[in-house]
């Protein structure tokens, strides 16, 4: 866990004495916030930002009940993640008063069902989990989840594979033709044996290495978000993203209002200072996702607009990672623990 200390506002308060005007506790994923926003904020609001990191849903949720909840203002989980949450009683509520930039969210990412009429959460970033391959090691199709279920030759032991059981599990699953969250006994049994088969093709599993060992040639393919890989080939990987004919998951993080969050009012100027045009596309430039705010075109950078992994076909299905029952999310647990054995 990576824990960042904005440090303007340290200098802010050694050269003048001050005491800041509060703190601001964020629980983040790994490498998608860039530190000038949090300083920029920290220099508005003359408020002291801590920030720790964590690399997946399932560890969000493990790690706030394990205790942490109270210890953080924000988090930023993903669509799934927010509703379990929030059926977890994790999660406060605030008010349209209180929240004075949602006018700024976009229609399609305003009344979502794992938040409707945004009561807990706003949008953050939002793009697709597919693969990529390089394209210096396999020049054939990615037309197919295949390549990473059933892979060719050229790739067999040299596949990253996210370390999260939603995705995995969902691309699978969209490999197979099944529902998620399907209970039928034949339909997961046919799940557990497609990635327990695949598994001897697998090099590593990694959320947080995905697009490094793709840039270090550690690996060769990988399940992979689609700004990951778009920053891949910024920094020198001939990677390709792939948009099978199965579908890629579609996702939308979110910063979510924790509950019992000890600086609940510097949360709230947070939320509103990331739904602000120019700070929403400060994001989307040093992540290379997409924002679901308003009026960010004039900001953005031009490579970051254009790249083929935010500019899919037309035709391509996607699908969100559902939030299963609990009786039924037990099985598909089963499944990943027995994968990762």
């Amino acid at each position: 866990m990576k824990t960042f200390l904005t440090t303007s506002a340290l200098a802010m308060g050694l050269a003048t004495g001050a005491t800041a005007e509060g703190s601001l506790s964020i629980y983040h994923w790994f490498e998608y916030m860039p530190q000038e926003l949090l300083d920029k904020f920290a220099r508005e609001y003359d408020v002291e930002v801590t920030m720790d990191t964590y690399d997946s849903n399932e560890a969000l949720l493990a790690s706030l009940k394990a205790g942490r909840l109270g210890s953080y203002d924000v988090a930023v989980p993903g669509d799934y993640m927010v509703k379990i949450l929030a059926q977890e009683g994790m999660l406060d509520t605030f008010t349209p008063e209180e929240m004075t930039n949602l006018g700024n969210v976009e229609d399609r990412w305003m009344d979502v069902d794992f938040d409707p009429g945004r009561q807990s959460s706003i949008p953050y970033q939002w793009g697709t989990t597919s693969y990529a391959v390089n394209r210096d090691v396999y020049d054939g199709p990615i037309d197919s989840l295949g390549v990473i279920f059933e892979p060719p030759e050229e790739l067999a032991g040299r596949i990253n594979v996210l370390d999260t059981s939603g995705e995995t599990l969902t691309l699978a699953s969209l490999y197979l033709g099944i529902p998620q969250c399907t209970p039928d006994r034949d339909q997961l049994k046919a799940l557990n044996a497609l990635v327990i088969g695949a598994k001897p093709a697998w090099a590593s599993f990694g959320s947080d290495v995905a697009k490094d060992v793709l840039v270090s040639g550690d690996a060769a393919a990988g399940m992979i978000w689609s700004g990951f890989s778009a920053k891949a080939r910024a920094e020198g990987a001939n990677v390709e993203y792939a948009f099978p004919k199965e579908g890629v998951i579609v996702w939308m993080d979110n910063v979510a209002l924790l509950r019992d969050a000890p600086n609940r009012d510097n949360a709230i100027k947070f939320m509103n200072f990331l739904l602000e045009p120019e700070n929403a596309a400060a994001v989307t430039n040093y992540a290379a996702y997409t924002s679901g705010v308003t009026g960010t075109e004039p900001y953005l950078e031009p490579e970051i607009a254009n790249s083929p992994e935010s500019n899919p076909p037309e035709n391509v299905k996607t699908a969100f990672v559902e939030a299963c029952p609990q009786e039924v999310q037990v099985l598909y647990d089963a499944i990943w623990t027995n994968l990762k054995k």
